[in-house]
């Protein structure tokens, strides 16, 4: 029988091409979205595709048990990958805001996880991966929600795999830097949810910076990857007799561990001060 793995996030960008990548490499996908919606374009694209709303824990708890029961009980891997972004900054985002990205972001990924580790433990093996960012290892002006978020998991996930360390179950870190993906257009309405930036003090870095990129279609990042870049770090997390606990993504991430080894944070603040 083919592994399975469960994906979420699947509707686009790095989950939809994960979920074509892996099953194409031989394993059972099981592609989550949080919209029903999408969950039924990639049924029509052939996957089971249980609906998983990270803010949701009861489509948690049921999409977990829609994989169970097709599998019999057990799951090879699980690849968290759901989350949103919030721009903005730190000093106009209102706590409520910060809650409900921590909630789909962080304590959704915590709770899928937990339900998991039950399952691989009794199977005796199992992969579980965490798509974090390179803004899990250091952070750019006006992505102050987003990697907070990226900045908890880094450290829950670091102590989850020195703590499952025996088990027969690896858990590995990615951590992309620019993506081909939907995540700038999706923040729009969660910036215009939360962001009062026309009473902010910072209104002129605003209209001079962060709108043009988040309104204005501008060529590539620098060094941007497309999804399936991601997805061969994830299918060497899965199927490596020995995975990697990090997995560096794109240039700009070998570039941000390599700052954090060797500059002072004075050093590296001056660097990413200048990033809009």
């Amino acid at each position: 029988m083919s592994k399975s793995i469960l994906i979420t996030g699947c509707s686009s960008g790095i989950g939809w091409d994960a979920a074509y990548g892996m099953r194409n490499r031989g394993w059972q996908v099981f592609a989550a979205c949080r919209k029903q919606d999408d969950c039924a374009r990639l049924r029509e694209a052939g996957f089971i595709s249980p609906q998983i709303d990270y803010s949701d824990p009861k489509s948690i708890e049921a999409g977990l048990a829609e994989v169970l029961k097709i599998t019999g009980g057990t799951l090879d891997a699980l690849f968290n990958n759901g989350a949103y972004a919030l721009p903005g900054a730190v000093e106009d985002l209102p706590t409520q805001a910060l809650r409900e990205i921590f909630e789909t972001n962080f304590f959704g990924w915590h709770d899928l996880t937990c339900r998991a580790i039950p399952i691989m433990r009794t199977q005796g093996h199992g992969r579980i991966v965490q798509n974090s960012s390179v803004l899990g290892l250091v952070s750019y002006p006006w992505r102050g929600a987003y990697a907070s978020t990226k900045f908890a998991l880094e450290g829950l996930t670091d102590t989850l795999r020195i703590e499952l360390s025996g088990t027969g179950i690896h858990v590995s870190l990615i951590e992309p830097g620019p993506i081909t993906s939907k995540i700038r257009e999706n923040s729009i309405p969660h910036f215009e949810r939360h962001v009062k930036w026309r009473s902010s003090v910072l209104r002129d870095r605003y209209e001079n910076g962060l709108l043009n990129r988040l309104y204005r279609a501008s060529a590539p990042d620098p060094f941007e990857l497309p999804p399936s870049a991601v997805t061969l770090k994830l299918a060497h997390a899965c199927e490596s007799r020995r995975p990697k606990s990090r997995y560096f993504v794109t240039t700009p991430t070998y570039i941000a561990a390599t700052l954090r080894r060797f500059l002072s944070t004075r050093a590296i603040d001056r660097i990413l001060s200048r990033y809009k």
